[in-house]
């Protein structure tokens, strides 16, 4: 997927674009993203957090780590993406991350349910606050948002420390981060330091201002939350090294990928290698669902498509929908392939 008009990445964006890292497409076959595959994000610097004298508030109370580790754990595969997951395709292109497809990981994560720790509590809304700080809109800050107190106290939300089997590395919130299933990335504060019930709605940068679907900076627009349905291919044959443009030999080959969506199971996903869209085959659901297709491929340039829908009816736009942000773009999935 090219740069949106082919405008040239910025400085800025660079500079983003070294800091954090996609999941390469390939790694779609895999049912756990390996760690150092797993997209990332990183808003401002990773903090240096010593275990041994690392507390989480909860209102006024303090617990170690070892208190929150000792306390019942689950563990769970879950679907991250990020929500400006393909904004680099967007025309004209928001300046920022320059994601394109890759921003996106499973992974088995272990630790509490958060509402063990909000028993008895009650409130409008539940704020999280990370250790990162940094600037945006010459605002400084901490890297807090907020959830409604319902959305926070579902029973799979979780206050996380381990990531596949092993303690959070550091760049994804050691040693303690919050998980929302369902939700875009930006929700599962990272290096969690404090927890607040709120009796009315946070109105802090993160939640007010950043991540919000608009047209414009003078409207309030809607918050991003729950992820939309997505399919992606495992990119077949083999690529070119500077362009990635597919390459692959005639005849019979199976078509893979992954799909995944925040408000509902993925009830089917749709193939389309130029003679119409048809169904693909189903497999196994481990945060994402594995999906196969049969195709006898005929030399000759070629455009495969593939694209999800819900149990709920979402599916998934033609062409991705413009906003100021470049939030929540997931429209079909092309990938162009040479054949013979």
């Amino acid at each position: 997927m090219p740069l949106a008009d082919g405008e040239g990445i910025t400085t800025e964006e660079l500079r983003l674009a070294a800091r954090n890292h996609g999941m390469p497409l390939e790694a779609l076959r895999h049912d756990v993203t390996p760690v150092g595959l797993h997209y990332l994000l990183i808003h401002y610097d990773i903090p240096y957090v010593d275990p041994a004298t690392y507390r989480l508030m909860i209102g006024d109370r303090q617990l170690s780590l070892d208190e929150i580790r000792a306390l019942p754990s689950v563990t769970r595969p879950v679907t991250m993406e990020c929500a400006g997951n393909g904004r680099a395709a967007l025309a004209p292109r928001p300046i920022s991350q320059p994601w394109l497809l890759e921003a996106v990981g499973n992974a088995e994560w272990t630790g509490t349910p958060l509402k063990t720790l909000l028993e008895g509590a009650d409130g409008v809304e539940v704020l999280f606050t990370g250790l990162d700080r940094g600037v945006e809109n010459e605002i400084p800050q901490a890297y807090e948002r907020s959830l409604p107190f319902a959305d926070a106290t579902a029973d799979d939300v979780l206050l996380a420390y381990d990531l596949n089997g092993a303690p959070l590395p550091p760049q994804h919130g050691f040693p303690l981060r919050l998980l929302v299933p369902g939700w875009y990335g930006m929700t599962s504060v990272k290096w969690l330091t404090r927890i607040t019930v709120l009796q009315e709605p946070f109105d802090g940068y993160q939640n007010a201002t950043a991540y919000r679907v608009r047209q414009s900076e003078d409207e309030a627009g809607t918050p991003v939350s729950r992820i939309e349905p997505r399919a992606l291919f495992v990119p077949p044959g083999v690529p070119d090294f500077m362009t990635r443009h597919r390459f692959l030999e005639p005849g019979p080959t199976t078509l893979t990928g992954r799909a995944w969506s925040g408000h509902g199971a993925i009830a089917s996903v749709e193939v389309d290698t130029g003679e119409g869209w048809r169904e693909a085959e189903l497999g196994s659901e481990h945060g994402w669902r594995a999906f196969s297709f049969e195709w006898d491929a005929p030399p000759g340039e070629h455009v495969l498509r593939c694209r999800a829908t819900d149990t709920t009816g979402r599916g998934q736009p033609d062409e991705p929908p413009w906003n100021l942000g470049g939030y929540a773009n997931n429209a079909v999935h092309r990938i162009a392939v040479t054949v013979g």
